[in-house]
């Protein structure tokens, strides 16, 4: 498998992401174990759950549990696999998803997740999306704070704009690991933070990179011209995508979301699909 880096750690370039193994419309958990254990089987090295992964009230951390599951019984370590979590929004279990970018909620939630994935330092905790009601950098604050303290070995954030993300590496001293945004054919509004993040060497890990849960099955039917390489290529048109990202920048790491083991393996043979230059430009310029 390729590999790229996140901070000091080499990591696949295709990562994992778990959200929807518990959110609405969550399968059983033998698949969704079965759907990580594939991704292992094809050397996927990086995982992405968050607290709030969960779909109904009282049961914050379901996906993290489940990530651990996965792991604990494969017998993979933390060296062997990092798992990237979040904490700053929260799921009241109506179906909505709310921000609480407190310090205090920030440094108890990282604590929380570290026991919940049965670890004595979270690989990269991420702060997951800016609060309107607290200032940007007292929740960055709080996340130097586990660094400083040892709660957490790196340090991101996600759903953030340029400004912010400079602000965030400077709180952090240098040390902002990466930076979670959605990107994907339809949504290219992270393009200049993508480029950003590639001149300062910071991991940019897009987000729902194929268009979403509700959008993907139409990717190819809304956006011909990645249908079009998979054609001449003889790929899917998911594998056309996720090439595409990689191509972008060496700091680019899509996490395609998956809870079918079919559709994790699909997404790692991206890191396969040599895209030429001409394909490229014709893609991005789609």
């Amino acid at each position: 498998m390729l590999e790229r880096t996140i901070g000091d750690r080499r990591v696949s370039a295709i990562g994992l992401g778990a959200m929807p193994m518990s959110i609405e419309g969550r399968p059983d958990p033998d698949r969704s174990i079965a759907t990580i254990n594939a991704a292992l089987d094809a050397g996927v090295t990086l995982i992405d759950t968050a607290n709030s992964y969960h779909r109904d009230a009282g049961e914050e951390g379901h996906n993290e549990e489940l990530v651990a599951r996965a792991l604990r019984e494969r017998r993979v370590g933390p060296d062997e696999v990092l798992v990237a979590t979040k904490g700053g929004t929260q799921r009241p279990g109506d179906g909505s998803w709310t921000k609480n970018g407190r310090p205090e909620r920030l440094k108890a939630a990282a604590k929380d997740s570290a026991r919940r994935l049965g670890v004595e330092a979270i690989g990269l905790y991420q702060f997951h999306r800016p609060d309107p009601e607290v200032p940007f950098a007292d929740s960055m604050g709080a996340i130097a704070e586990l660094l400083d303290e040892g709660v957490i070995q790196m340090a991101g954030i996600s759903n953030t704009d340029i400004a912010q993300i400079d602000e965030a590496n400077a709180i952090l001293g240098g040390r902002l690991a990466s930076v979670q945004n959605q990107f994907s054919p339809r949504f290219r509004s992270s393009q200049g933070e993508l480029e950003h993040c590639a001149r300062l060497g910071i991991a940019f890990l897009p987000w729902s990179p194929l268009g979403g849960i509700a959008k993907a099955a139409e990717l190819g039917e809304q956006h011909s011209a990645f249908q079009s390489v998979a054609d001449e290529l003889g790929v899917s048109v998911y594998q056309v995508t996720l090439a595409w990202e990689l191509a972008l920048a060496d700091v680019v790491i899509p996490i395609p979301g998956s809870s079918r083991p079919e559709s994790i393996l699909d997404s790692v043979g991206a890191a396969d699909v040599q895209l030429s230059s001409e394909q490229v430009a014709r893609l991005s310029a789609a």
